[in-house]
């Protein structure tokens, strides 16, 4: 076995994988302790079978251990107290340290503390240093001064709001408590005004704690530093990549790099592990130290880069990896890289068995194995039509890591642009090579005299300059960002299947001709065979690799079945369509009401939430919409026109359909310049003929009524001007109605009376589905509107504990009254509704 510590890592890997998706109660680390104990033996005593059967109990030890460690993940708080934790929370008082430093952005600050006891009115009750996160809004600006004097180890007594994190609410949303869990946190804790916190500064005394704590002054210091070095726009940049901060970085720089596949520079990696290394080698080379005392430095400097970067996944395994070659290096012993990874990634996993689920983790090894594995491989293939080999080891480098990483890239960002090659190739070097050195000079530098570093900082940000213009010019080509659906785990282990067979098809082509055919042939029939089997092999391999991209571009391209998802975008509206020929039709986009007053400047955060950019686009890439054929905002109030802003921004869009009015405000003059910028056709909606959508969907607007076409006009007040529009897909009847008001209804009813000829309903024909107006407001949904149209399924789009009281008792009476079963947002999450040939199938994403 040539290498058995890869072996046994890969093993390791599948026991956690397996653990991951099934639950074996009795494996678990009594029961792993115990199949250690039997494989050493095993081993040691050299026993028959052990080749054989020793994989497999590597797989079950590993199993046990994973499972053995996410049993021990649970809280400390007791059942009967976990059950006092509603959805509004319960009111307590918790004791503790801070366990991270203070993050403050705007009029909240946020950060982690390990707690010691909860009081729950007049019980306390232990929690044993069980983690709690914390969110402190501040009332005041003045209250921002005493949050940040605050540091790691001080005791702090604070009252406020216990709750537990809130799951994904939409099918393949992300889900905030799975992720605390992953970090071992179970509660939130949310607290209005500093008042309510009281802080003991921690004694001075040497501990790890301590250690951590002036490693936080370090980096704020750094932070501050690097403030008056680099230009205010460009300082969250530089810190993101020096020291791993990205607290200040510019959300809007983030998704630019993240769509061309630049995310990697922004991340402290094993990049900036060789840059750093190779800094200070270069120095202590100048100074004269021998090759054993500069990697005896080199070594004891990494664990507090390390730190000093913020730890990551991505630089732990860097550290790691350069520390093993480092003190091999100085040994004269292990000097296999495979090996080295593979020690890296087990010791990390034995560590947290929770880095198997990181995307920094999986990027950082999956990438690295690639670059050891593939680089010189598909140097030697274009060593035949390059000759410069710089040219040549850097299209090697940037093609595997694309495509090691890229099912793993879009499954979790879902997009991918045709440039990104072209990107990492141009800009990679650029960055690592030049800024990024300069950066650590112009820091390093700027730390004994500011204006020294100031003066390269200042020559850093005109390249730096350079490189955003060029990123702004290539995220602004047409028709070169690809939206791709988060692929099934079968399609991702079938891709690096795929991958691995290309991988061997290189390695025979670049071997001689003679050495892959029998040597009794003849040296012409060897050629000739040869030849051909390299034209077979690469015309067949890549167009299978090339139905397989296409299957996970295009998985539903084959599905003749409808889909509506009234997503749950908390107090607001959200429906997504997808009809049985794969047309994608959005109905308004949610959105997050704010309110300011003048003199509120302080309380703005740097990245807001924000409906559209935190919850609704990343759904509609992660379900694949590469456009949306008809976006229809049916009136333009923020809770159903607020979160549309970024869709139009990031998700091509064919045709728009509005009221024809036009509400003033900042946001809506932005919307409709985006839509103006992007030529999106505007539709006023007007009644008129069915609109077809597909061979088996239509659509038609029911109101407002207006039939000619009027100059748009200016209405405050939307909700009784909503589009209301009856959709019929695969033979099922749906409608959806807005905010639409009773009177609103009461005309509808009139018009539909009094024109019979377009009336979409009769006496043998129910509505299969109405989305009920106004989230369930006693404002609409009238008996004699119900009663008219007599719907089977009933859906109400509301948030969670509002402060409307939506739904309303009255409106829910009146649904029970026409025996519509009905479905709440707020109950159950996000509602899809399959439609098929024999009818309609339902499913929810929480129980109700």
């Amino acid at each position: 076995m040539r290498r058995p510590v890869v072996l046994g890592c890969c093993l390791w890997i599948s026991g956690y994988a397996l653990a991951i998706f099934t639950e074996i109660a009795w494996l678990t680390w009594t029961t792993s302790a115990l199949l250690l104990a039997a494989l050493v033996v095993m081993f040691a005593l050299r026993l028959p079978g052990r080749q054989a059967l020793g994989p497999l109990l590597l797989v079950v030890i590993a199993y046990g251990y994973y499972h053995g460690t996410d049993q021990r993940n649970i809280t400390a708080l007791p059942l009967a107290q976990q059950g006092q934790v509603n959805e509004s929370g319960s009111e307590v008082t918790l004791l503790g340290r801070f366990a991270s430093p203070v993050t403050l952005d705007g009029d909240r600050a946020s950060f982690t503390v390990e707690a010691a006891s909860v009081r729950f009115q007049d019980t306390a009750f232990p929690l044993s240093g069980e983690s709690v996160q914390v969110s402190l809004r501040l009332t005041e600006q003045e209250q921002q001064a005493m949050p940040s004097g605050w540091r790691r180890g001080d005791a702090l007594t604070i009252k406020g709001t216990l709750r537990s994190p809130s799951p994904a609410r939409n099918f393949g949303g992300f889900d905030y408590r799975r992720y605390l869990r992953l970090h071992h946190t179970h509660w939130l804790l949310s607290a209005k005004g500093v008042d309510q916190a009281q802080v003991q500064p921690a004694a001075p005394r040497l501990s790890v704690v301590q250690l951590l704590r002036w490693n936080d002054e370090l980096r704020a210091a750094l932070s501050r530093r690097m403030d008056s070095i680099f230009p205010a726009s460009q300082a969250g940049f530089m810190k993101s990549m020096l020291i791993g901060l990205t607290d200040d970085l510019d959300p809007d720089r983030f998704q630019q790099f993240s769509e061309l596949g630049l995310t990697h520079i922004l991340a402290i990696s094993g990049l900036n592990i060789a840059v750093f290394l190779a800094v200070c080698i270069w120095i202590m080379r100048r100074l004269r130290l021998t090759k054993e005392k500069y990697l005896l430095v080199c070594l004891c400097l990494l664990p507090l880069y390390i730190l000093l970067t913020g730890a990551s996944p991505s630089i732990i395994r860097a550290g790691l990896m350069s520390m093993i070659a480092i003190f091999a290096a100085r040994q004269g012993g292990l000097k296999d890289v495979l090996h080295i990874l593979a020690v890296t990634a087990w010791a990390m996993l034995i560590w947290n068995p929770y880095y198997l689920l990181d995307v920094s983790f999986q990027l950082s090894f999956l990438v690295t194995l690639g670059l050891i594995l593939g680089v010189q491989r598909v140097t030697d293939l274009l060593s035949r039509y390059i000759d410069s080999p710089i040219i040549q080891n850097t299209i090697a480098i940037t093609l595997v890591s694309q495509a090691v990483s890229f099912p793993v890239s879009i499954y979790y960002f879902n997009q991918f642009s045709l440039l990104s090659w072209l990107a990492n190739a141009v800009l990679v070097p650029v960055i690592s090579m030049v800024v990024f050195p300069a950066g650590l000079v112009a820091l390093a530098l700027g730390l004994i005299y500011v204006p020294i570093g100031r003066t390269i900082g200042w020559l850093i940000a005109k390249l730096n300059e350079a490189i955003f213009w060029m990123t702004d010019h290539l995220q602004q080509l047409p028709h070169l960002k690809m939206i791709w659906p988060s692929p099934s785990l079968p399609w991702m282990v079938l891709y690096y299947l795929a991958l691995l067979l290309l991988y061997f098809l290189a390695k025979r082509n670049v071997q001689s001709e003679t050495d892959e055919l029998p040597i009794m042939l003849e040296p012409k029939v060897k050629r000739t065979i040869s030849t051909c089997y390299r034209k077979i092999s690469l015309l067949v391999a890549p167009s299978c690799f090339g139905i397989l991209l296409w299957i996970g571009y295009s998985p539903h391209h084959f599905q003749r079945t409808g889909l509506v998802q009234f997503l749950d975008v908390g107090q607001g509206d959200s429906i997504l369509i997808r009809t049985p020929y794969g047309k994608h039709i959005l109905i308004d986009g949610g959105g997050t009401l704010t309110f300011h007053k003048p003199g509120d400047e302080w309380k703005k955060r740097n990245d807001p939430y924000e409906v559209g950019k935190k919850l609704l686009t990343p759904l509609l890439k992660k379900r694949g919409i590469q456009q949306l054929d008809l976006l229809v905002l049916t009136h333009e109030d923020a809770d159903h026109s607020g979160g549309l802003q970024a869709v139009v921004e990031q998700v091509p869009v064919k045709q728009f359909l509005f009221n024809g009015t036009f509400k003033e405000g900042e946001s809506m003059k932005k919307l409709f310049s985006t839509l103006l910028q992007h030529r999106v056709p505007l539709l006023p909606a007007q009644v008129g003929d069915w609109i077809v959508i597909d061979p088996v969907t239509r659509l038609q607007v029911l109101f407002p009524l207006e039939t000619e076409h009027h100059q748009v006009e200016l209405v405050k007040e939307q909700n009784a001007r909503s589009v209301v529009f009856l959709l019929e897909m695969l033979g099922t009847n749906w409608l959806f109605t807005g905010d639409m008001e009773k009177e609103s209804e009461a005309e509808v009813l009139q018009y539909l009376n009094q024109n019979t000829a377009i009336q979409p309903n009769n006496k043998n024909t129910k509505l299969d589905v109405l989305k009920v107006a106004h989230h369930g407001s006693k404002t609409s949904s009238t008996p004699e509107w119900l009663a008219y149209w007599q719907p089977h399924y009933a859906v109400i789009s509301v948030g969670v504990m509002n402060s409307y009281g939506h739904p309303s008792p009255e409106t829910i009476e009146h649904l029970d009254d026409v025996h519509a079963a009905v479905f709440r947002t707020d109950q159950m999450g996000e509602i899809q509704m399959e439609v098929r040939r024999s009818g309609i199938y339902t499913r929810m994403k929480l129980k109700n």
